[in-house]
Order: C-alpha cells, then sequence, then structure tokens
C-alpha cells in the first residue's frame, strides 16, 4: 500500500525480486522474447499471477523487437446494426485465439469521422485495421495505408491499389432474388437501396436492372427509391410505392434497416401476406414473422474469419499480392418471398 493506503501496482522489479531473477529476464519473459529457460519462463510467470502483476502493452511494445503492441482497430459504419455487429464479434474471436485485443469504432459513414479514427488508432500503435469504408473517396484509408499500416476492407473493396478485401455476392445474389420473385409471376418489382454512394448498393441495384432483363421485365423508374439511410426513411417509401396508381406486386429491400421499414408498412396495411418481399441481409427475428421474411444471408461470420485471416497474416509479414476474397451469399425462402402475384398483371 501507499502512504494514502491506495494498493500499489506490482511493477516488473517486484515480479524479479519474487522469481529471483534479473528484470531484464522479466522483460524477455512478459514480452516472449527468446534468452530464458522453462524453468525459469514458468518460475517468472508464476512470481506474475501471484502478485496481480500486469504488463504496460503500450510501453513494452515500444521495447519489443517486432514493435507490435497486440491490438488491431476495427471501423465498421454503425455497430448497432446487427450485420456489424456480428461481423465484429467474428473477429474479435479470432484476435482474441491469437492473443490480440480489439479497438472498435463507429464511422457513421462520415469520411470525416473515419478519419479521425484512424488517426486514433494510429497513435496507439494497432498493428492493423479492418475496416468497412466509408462512402465516396477513401483518402484517409489511402494515406494510412501508405504510411505502411496493414489494412483489409471488408464489405467493400478499396479504391487504391495494394489491400485485401472481402466482399459477398452482392449483385449475383440480387438478382437471383429478383428472378426468384419474377418465377412467381411478378411483373412489378420495386427497388428500395441504401445510399447511392455505396458500392454495395451500387452492385445490388445492378443485380436488380440484370434479374428484370433475364426475366424480360421492363424497369419502371418510378418503383425505385434509393438513399434510404434507415428504417424511417424507407417506411416513407415504401408508403408513396403501395400508393402509386399501379403498385408493386412485390418489394426487393437491398439491406436490412430498409427491409423493416419496408415491412412495417406492409403490416400496417395488413398486406404483408399480398405483397412479396425479399430483403438483403439477415435480421434478429427475421425468421419468427408471419411470414417469415425471405432474406439473402451473407455468411457473417465468415467475412469477418476471413478478413481477420488476411489482416492476421498481413501482420505477420505477407506480402503475396492483395488478395479480393468473396464470401457467397445465400438466397434464405421463409414465406414473404413466395407469395405469388394476387391478380393477373
Amino acid at each position: 500500500m501507499d502512504q494514502a493506503g491506495e494498493r500499489r501496482e506490482p511493477t516488473m522489479r517486484d515480479v524479479a525480486a519474487l522469481a529471483k531473477v534479473s528484470t531484464k529476464t522479466v522483460s524477455r519473459v512478459i514480452n516472449d522474447l527468446p534468452g530464458a529457460g522453462p524453468e525459469v519462463v514458468e518460475r517468472v510467470r508464476a512470481a506474475a499471477r501471484s502478485l496481480g502483476y500486469r504488463p504496460n502493452l503500450t510501453a513494452s511494445s515500444l521495447r519489443r523487437s517486432d514493435r507490435r503492441s497486440a491490438t488491431i482497430g476495427v471501423l465498421f459504419e454503425d455497430l448497432s446494426n446487427p450485420f456489424d455487429s456480428a461481423l465484429l464479434r467474428a473477429v474479435e474471436d479470432r484476435a482474441r485465439h491469437n492473443g490480440v485485443l480489439v479497438l472498435a469504432g463507429s464511422s457513421e459513414d462520415d469520411r470525416t469521422l473515419q478519419g479521425e479514427l484512424l488517426v486514433s488508432l494510429s497513435a496507439r500503435r494497432v498493428d492493423g485495421v479492418v475496416v468497412m469504408a466509408a462512402g465516396g473517396h477513401q483518402d484517409a484509408l489511402q494515406q494510412e495505408r501508405e504510411r505502411g499500416t496493414p489494412m483489409v476492407l471488408v464489405d467493400r473493396p478499396p479504391t487504391f491499389g495494394g489491400t485485401d478485401c472481402v466482399t459477398t455476392t452482392n449483385r449475383e445474389s440480387s438478382r437471383e432474388a429478383v428472378l426468384q420473385l419474377a418465377s412467381l409471376g411478378h411483373r412489378d418489382i420495386a427497388f428500395l437501396g441504401d445510399r447511392r454512394t455505396l458500392w454495395t448498393s451500387q452492385e445490388r441495384y445492378t443485380g436488380y436492372l440484370e434479374g428484370l432483363a433475364q426475366a424480360g421485365l421492363t424497369l419502371r423508374e418510378e418503383l425505385v427509391r434509393t438513399d434510404l439511410h434507415g428504417a424511417d426513411l424507407a417506411e416513407t417509401a415504401a408508403t408513396e410505392l403501395l400508393d402509386l396508381d399501379r403498385p408493386p406486386s412485390a418489394l426487393f429491400t437491398a439491406q436490412n434497416l430498409v427491409t423493416v421499414g419496408a415491412m412495417r408498412v406492409l403490416r400496417a396495411r395488413d398486406q404483408q401476406h399480398l405483397i412479396a418481399l425479399i430483403g438483403f441481409d439477415d435480421f434478429p427475428l427475421a425468421d419468427m414473422l408471419e411470414p417469415g421474411i425471405t432474406v439473402v444471408r451473407q455468411d457473417v461470420p465468415g467475412l469477418g474469419r476471413k478478413a481477420a485471416e488476411l489482416i492476421f497474416a498481413r501482420i505477420d509479414g505477407d506480402t503475396s499480392p492483395p488478395v479480393h476474397a468473396v464470401v457467397p451469399a445465400a438466397l434464405v425462402r421463409r414465406g414473404s418471398g413466395e407469395i405469388a402475384p394476387s391478380a393477373p398483371r
């Protein structure tokens, strides 16, 4: 205890005294460096456990020969979104297995905020970063990558070279969803999408157009609603679509919160059994509704595991060419996407 009566944090000197070794030996053991025999290593670790010693990882990283901090940064759009939080968990699981701490933040799809968070992570000497790029220019990400920071982009690819990324089958799976609706006889299929600045939104809209073309359907521009950031805007857009003189008989909602907003409108109007709906991305309780919500479900754990695999390989010195890994999504049929048109159109 110190003079104020508070418990003093044990130091490396205390561990050395208890283990009867030098502080240099304790430092080697704590930092997993060679030079100490098995018996000495176990004695030092036992002393550290006995005293409750906790190393200062920030300080020790400055002394380690590999200069690592045993931390990585993760920057996603919104960690309150089920997709982002599940992705973070998958990265975190792999990091924990590697004895690495994850520092995570939400960029809110704001390039300025993302840049500020990158600076903050860099100041904390993270060993690498896994990032969901904000829409638009990726200047801050490119600058950080050019400084030598290992980086993997997830969900959205980089607009600059030399960087790994992990995405899913956005275009192909969206086309499959539209073809599923067309195969039931739907001719008026609406598209409700997220912000047009996002690569995922662009890919899913392209898949929608390809699905219409492959099914021999003509695009009706008035059935397309984009820039729907969140469930509330999606609710408004779905209401407008259903109020058209010739409303859609099916909806393809290209993001999970957009699906939630559209679903609210259908249920409020008691049309959930009359109008078909397929959403891109799964969400909690989607399978518990009546009807269950048919979705294009991304393999979120698979995306996260692949991103973690790539970032730790780069941290460990992998200098092979950059990888664009694609983890397939799957159409999960639960009922809402299997509703046929109520009348010939």
